[in-house]
């Protein structure tokens, strides 16, 4: 059985361990070539787009894959829209695998978001000095804002539009809740921006903005296809997947629209 999971995540790794060397599993990792210096998982590896759900299709019965796995970037809406028409049209049955989100505690001032572009509107009323942490892409709806300054942290350096005060920090996770404390501090941020990534890697700074009394704004993480099933963790997964190898005949995919 060919498996295929989509993805450069912590999670896609982590199953990709989970699975190799499985007697009866030829597993394949797929991961976009976004990041210059990515984190490899164990066996094979192929890099670049499929061009668009027509072209993940088509790879999905050049290469006889059995099963998709989606364990892409919570907020990688366009490849797991993707996912689901290609898992569709090719008849493949396909998990969403989905760390949880994060969910506010006591002393959280949090702040709903629906995009990007509704964060931007939120932040002037908020503070003057952001931490904007939801990576080097979506700069451009931050780049009117002239009366703000950004400290934006990413693995890569920044693409497109973006503020015009604005210090780039190249940085990965994880992070710890000390450095986080001190790179508050030493910026003098007032305000915090975040997509709801979930996950322990990038967590401490909510902790940081907690202690600190600082308002953070929360993106909301678009939604799963709908009709395709969400495997919490790498483990979850892997039992899903094993659920499939036994069964004489795999599952027909449900339409996904």
């Amino acid at each position: 059985m060919h498996v295929l999971i989509l993805g450069g995540t912590t999670e896609a790794r982590r199953l990709a361990e989970l699975l190799h060397g499985t007697s009866g599993l030829r597993v394949t990792s797929s991961l976009a070539g976004r990041v210059a210096s990515p984190r490899l998982p164990l066996g094979a590896v192929r890099v670049g787009g499929f061009g668009g759900a027509e072209g993940l299709a088509a790879w999905l019965r050049e290469h006889a894959v059995d099963v998709l796995v989606d364990a892409t970037h919570p907020f990688a809406a366009t490849i797991s829209f993707h996912a689901a028409r290609a898992a569709t049209t090719a008849h493949v049955p396909l998990l969403a695998l989905r760390r949880p989100g994060w969910a506010p505690v006591e002393g959280d001032l949090w702040h709903d978001a629906g995009s990007l572009a509704e964060a931007a509107e939120l932040l002037p009323s908020l503070g003057r000095r952001v931490f904007l942490t939801t990576g080097r892409t979506g700069l451009e709806a931050f780049a009117a804002l002239d009366d703000l300054w950004f400290l934006v942290r990413a693995v890569d350096a920044a693409e497109g539009p973006a503020p015009a005060r604005m210090e780039v920090l190249l940085d990965r996770g994880p992070f710890t809740l000390e450095g986080e404390r001190e790179l508050l501090l030493r910026h003098r941020v007032d305000v915090v921006v975040t997509k709801d990534s979930g996950g322990a890697a990038t967590a401490p700074k909510l902790t940081a903005a907690r202690e600190a009394g600082l308002p953070v704004v929360v993106v909301r993480r678009p939604p799963v296809p709908e009709g395709v099933p969400v495997a919490a963790g790498p483990d979850e997964a892997a039992d899903w997947i094993e659920e499939q190898v036994r069964r004489p005949h795999l599952p027909t995919f449900p339409d996904a629209g």
